[in-house]
């Protein structure tokens, strides 16, 4: 009768990290998916013409490249990844929350496939297990090999990356926004 507390404790633990190990792998299966639609898109299509607010917008945010990484910085002097975004939208006349996770809440959800120059794109934090919106970029080119973003990388600071080529990014993407911008 003794073991039987460690035997339950022990089956319950076991069930734990099997449901979790599952979650995990349908995730990942998802983002797979979803990253497997992104690189089949047509490409003998003419990519649609951002307005120019957005070129604008991406022409901004390129005057940043290189400005360091500041834990809650809203300033040239030194972002943090949500603080950049807030800052260009801001130029704009769009004003944002300074938080990844509340950006997440705005606009229209799209499709990988479907995304678009202007669009933000939402990952998880440093920890990759988390559910949770921890990081955001702005998309600046779409093409057949490439969804180029420009962020606050803590380790870079302002930089550009391709998201179809990120060992870091793919598994961490959690979706990607579209805002309003008054245009179309």
């Amino acid at each position: 009768m003794r073991s039987y507390p460690f035997t339950l404790k022990y089956l319950l633990v076991l069930w734990c990290f099997l449901s979790l190990s599952s979650r995990a792998q349908a995730i990942s299966k998802q983002d797979t998916v979803a990253l497997a639609s992104v690189n089949k898109a047509p490409q003998d299509t003419v990519p649609k013409k951002n307005s120019q607010q957005v070129d604008e917008m991406i022409s901004f945010a390129k005057k940043f490249l290189g400005t360091p990484y500041r834990y809650a910085g809203t300033t040239p002097s030194g972002f943090d990844c949500s603080g950049f975004i807030s800052y260009i939208f801001g130029n704009f006349g769009l004003s944002l929350v300074h938080s990844s996770y509340g950006m997440a809440e705005l606009g229209q959800t799209v499709k990988l496939s479907e995304i678009r120059p202007g669009d933000l794109m939402f990952f998880k934090g440093s920890d990759p297990n988390s559910t949770r919106v921890g990081h955001v970029a702005m998309v600046i080119e779409v093409t057949s090999d490439a969804i180029k973003f420009i962020h606050s990388s803590t380790s870079r600071g302002v930089t550009i990356e391709n998201f179809k080529t990120s060992k870091y990014f793919i598994p961490r993407f959690i979706k990607a926004k579209r805002l309003d911008y008054g245009e179309e």
